[in-house]
């Protein structure tokens, strides 16, 4: 240790990093553990036990673990198969198609409720313009279990699309020429190849959806709200929001309850992968790709079938939703108007403050980030210490990403609640403790891209420009920044995409002022202003498709398999 500390700045920039990566993810957790599991004496299971005891908690753990269960198992579903007919046949416009698969999963999860509330309620412009609208005054089909477990399912579907559609790329084509070779029907190779090779990512696939969901504030709120189908989320964001931060032990105590079955399902998911795994002799050297002959134009409209009800059918209804007077009222030349969008761009000064705010503070994360990532990333391509003291701080980010926003929001209101000590300033109900959040939250998503880019580096170089004298501030000036810094744009990017709209990490920590866009949008639903609901969640999208646009233009000098819908 004494060895590293001594290396000119090397190891003083590793020993900073170090501090800064504890500040950000040790302490905030640390906190929470400690007030959640603790009895004023010491540490305790006494409080967990006594939040188990309540009725509310019980049913919310309930509805929390089932919705998340019944969605990952519909998301597992859906995303398979799009995942098998795109990346296993011969489908026209590939690229399209993973891009507007992979689209939903961009769009915050409470636009995509919003969207979907006025696609299929009694008020849907597009099903009052069909004439198949529910009849006025009746429930709205999402307001219920199923209809949270639908949403959810539609939401995290793209997840697992992602990690089956990476799991078929890297089978190994020959293995399926030896079946066909030996005569085995197809029905044969999917059972006895196919699905045993794709086991592991299928485990990822569900553990991953589930843990999403598991965490998802925006769908279960908006739809779980009215149907009184309350998770741990929610429960926690009404505890809060109703009687302020003198309940902050009991929310702690919740929020450890969510934390405990992430982990939980983290775990299990790990461990299930390595008894599923499969040892493979060979990689392909191509994708492997079936002819499906007169079926192609089958699998494409199912594809696009997919497609249209997921992702064009609310979209649609939301756009119409923001283009009319009142809501409610069908699209027509008489009831058109633009007022909503000169409303919420022009005239509403909170949704103005909305736009500022998250444009400051997701772009000041995304910057801070690409930056702290682009110096994490050349310690995870060195040897020894620094290797794995880089492979904790990575470590801790990927525990931050893994646990829920609002569990993370918990935490950072107890580590910046009482004001800073010497400075007695406090950040509490301030944009920085939302900006110290997102650091936290997304530190994971900007790591990737860097740490792809480094593993694509040769390490002689750094030994090369060390044997020329070459100090170490001037060797990541002048020979890695500008190697990594496309691929630090692109997770930076990946990142202000994220942080832009969301909903589940500021619904707690934000305070008149200081409005995000993704609370200002859920506080325009909630509050029943739902046409300017509609129009901002409008902007929010064409802002996304932009950015993904935008992210495109980076991809030719980043390594493969970084920007998710490129088909590299």
């Amino acid at each position: 240790m004494r060895k590293v500390l001594t290396v000119s700045g090397e190891g003083a920039t590793l020993a900073v990093l170090l501090l800064i990566s504890l500040f950000l993810f040790g302490l905030p957790l640390l906190l929470l553990l400690e007030t959640g599991l603790s009895d004023g004496q010491g540490w305790s299971i006494a409080p967990l036990l006594g939040a188990m005891e309540s009725r509310s908690v019980l049913r919310a753990l309930w509805h929390s673990l089932e919705s998340s269960f019944l969605s990952a198992l519909f998301a597992l579903g859906l995303g398979t198969v799009m995942a098998v007919i795109i990346g296993l046949t011969d489908v026209r416009a590939k690229a399209v198609l993973v891009f507007l698969v992979l689209l939903p999963m961009m769009i915050p999860p409470h636009v995509t409720a919003i969207a979907w509330i006025q696609a299929l309620g009694p008020s849907s412009p597009i099903l009052q313009w069909l004439s198949i609208a529910p009849p006025l005054g009746s429930t709205h089909p999402l307001y219920s279990r199923g209809g949270v477990v639908f949403l959810l399912g539609i939401q995290h579907a793209p997840l697992v699309f992602l990690l089956v559609r990476a799991g078929l790329r890297g089978l190994p084509k020959d293995l399926f020429d030896s079946a066909r070779v030996s005569g085995a029907r197809p029905q044969l190779v999917i059972r006895r190849i196919l699905v045993p090779l794709l086991v592991p990512s299928l485990i990822a696939g569900f553990a991953l959806a589930f843990v999403s969901a598991l965490g998802n504030f925006g769908i279960t709120a908006l739809l779980g709200i009215p149907a009184r189908y309350t998770t741990l989320p929610v429960l926690i964001w009404r505890r809060l929001a109703s009687f302020g931060p003198d309940v902050l032990t009991d929310v702690a105590v919740l929020a450890v309850i969510i934390a405990f079955v992430a982990i939980v399902v983290v775990m299990a998911q790990i461990a299930w992968q390595n008894r599923a795994k499969i040892g493979l002799i060979s990689q392909s050297q191509q994708p492997l790709r079936i002819v499906l002959g007169r079926w192609r134009p089958v699998a494409e409209a199912l594809i696009l079938l997919i497609i249209a009800a997921t992702l064009v059918l609310p979209i649609a209804s939301l756009l119409a939703t923001s283009l009319v007077r009142t809501y409610g009222l069908p699209l027509a030349a008489e009831t058109f108007t633009l007022a909503n969008y000169l409303e919420v761009l022009v005239r509403q000064s909170v949704t103005l403050r909305a736009f500022a705010n998250s444009t400051l503070i997701a772009g000041s994360a995304a910057i801070m980030l690409g930056f702290f990532a682009a110096f994490v990333g050349y310690y995870l391509n060195q040897r020894g210490a620094r290797r794995i003291m880089a492979g904790g701080i990575a470590g801790m980010g990927d525990i931050a990403y893994a646990i829920p926003g609002l569990v993370i929001s918990v935490g950072f209101i107890l580590a910046f609640i009482k004001p800073l000590p010497l400075v007695n300033v406090s950040l509490y109900g301030t944009w920085g403790i939302i900006f110290l959040a997102y650091l936290c939250a997304f530190f994971s998503i900007a790591l990737k891209p860097v740490g792809a880019a480094y593993g694509q580096l040769d390490r002689s170089l750094d030994d090369a420009a060390r044997v020329a004298g070459a100090r170490f501030f001037l060797r990541i000036k002048r020979i890695f920044l500008p190697l990594v810094m496309p691929s630090a744009a692109s997770g930076a990017i990946l990142v202000f995409l994220t942080a832009y709209n969301e909903v589940t990490v500021s619904a707690l920590l934000w305070s008149t002022g200081n409005e995000t866009i993704g609370t200002t949008i859920f506080n325009y639903e909630d509050g029943g202003y739902t046409t300017l609901a509609a129009a901002m969640s409008s902007i929010t999208v064409l802002a996304t498709v932009l950015l993904m646009l935008a992210l495109n233009l980076f991809s030719g000098r980043m390594p493969a398999g970084v920007i998710p819908w490129r088909d590299e």
